[in-house]
């Protein structure tokens, strides 16, 4: 059977997606083909490698994400993300989709021309850094002459690779969408986040009925995008939450 996994973005949340990956494994269950933005695509990446989750839940934990020395200087964002390459070369030392064991799908958005593209072959670690540049906070990428951010801010829930591919597909967002009062946005740029954030929900949830299980832990609204100190508490949730999805979907994706 041939079994697809769609990885949302989420920033630090994305350490979710171990905790699932261990859930499912722990079942039998191997998915074939993996879709992920942002840091889905980061986790799904190094796991069509063959790396296994323990050692990417090791990768997220040790990455320095705001060290000091990877501040950008006369570029538009807080944080250069030409200074992640080495990090991802040690696990991709030949740099190509046709390396990976697992055929891999990666969304970016065009930062120029506002179009979504899907990277799933030749050079393999830009497109995952771009996928995970958060727009404002990492540096654009450039990958052959274009300039590419978060593959969220057009695609956070990139199912549709894997639609004509997949018999089924398991979905994961760790995106929720936390419930406020109007006393929690007193500024406008609370208003501007909370609409993005509204509107990254809405499409994301619009394409679970593309799935045949979707493990969305509403739990993960606890921890911010960037909060990178919870990581074990997350990897928990991500875990838990998947034995209980497969408790409800018993025997769906047995062969």
């Amino acid at each position: 059977m041939k079994l697809g996994l769609v990885l949302s973005g989420g920033g630090a949340r994305g350490a979710a997606h171990i905790g699932v990956i261990k859930a499912l494994e722990e079942h039998g269950i191997f998915p074939t083909h993996i879709s992920g933005t942002s840091s889905g695509a980061i986790v799904g990446a190094l796991y069509a490698a063959g790396v296994p989750w323990s050692e990417i839940l090791t990768f997220f934990k040790i990455i320095p994400l705001f060290h000091t020395k990877r501040f950008a200087r006369r570029k538009p964002g807080f944080l250069n993300s030409d200074n992640f390459y080495d990090d991802l070369k040690t696990y991709f030392p030949n740099d190509s989709f046709e390396d990976l064991k697992k055929p891999l799908f990666i969304p970016a958005a065009n930062i120029v021309d506002g179009t979504s593209k899907i990277f799933s072959k030749g050079q393999l670690i830009k497109p995952i850094i771009a996928s995970a540049s958060f727009p404002g906070v990492f540096t654009p990428t450039e990958i052959n002459g274009k300039f590419y951010v978060d593959g969220g801010t057009l695609n956070n829930f990139p199912v549709e690779p894997l639609k004509n591919k997949c018999d089924k597909i398991i979905g994961v967002c760790v995106n929720p969408l936390k419930i406020v009062s109007m006393k929690d946005l007193k500024h406008s740029y609370s208003i501007i986040e909370r609409a993005y954030k509204i509107k990254i929900a809405a499409e994301s949830s619009n394409k679970f009925a593309d799935c045949d299980m979707v493990i969305n832990p509403q739990e993960l609204v606890n921890y911010s995008t960037f909060g990178m100190s919870n990581m074990d508490a997350i990897f928990n949730l991500g875990y838990t939450s998947t034995l209980t999805a497969l408790k409800e979907h018993k025997g769906i994706f047995t062969i």
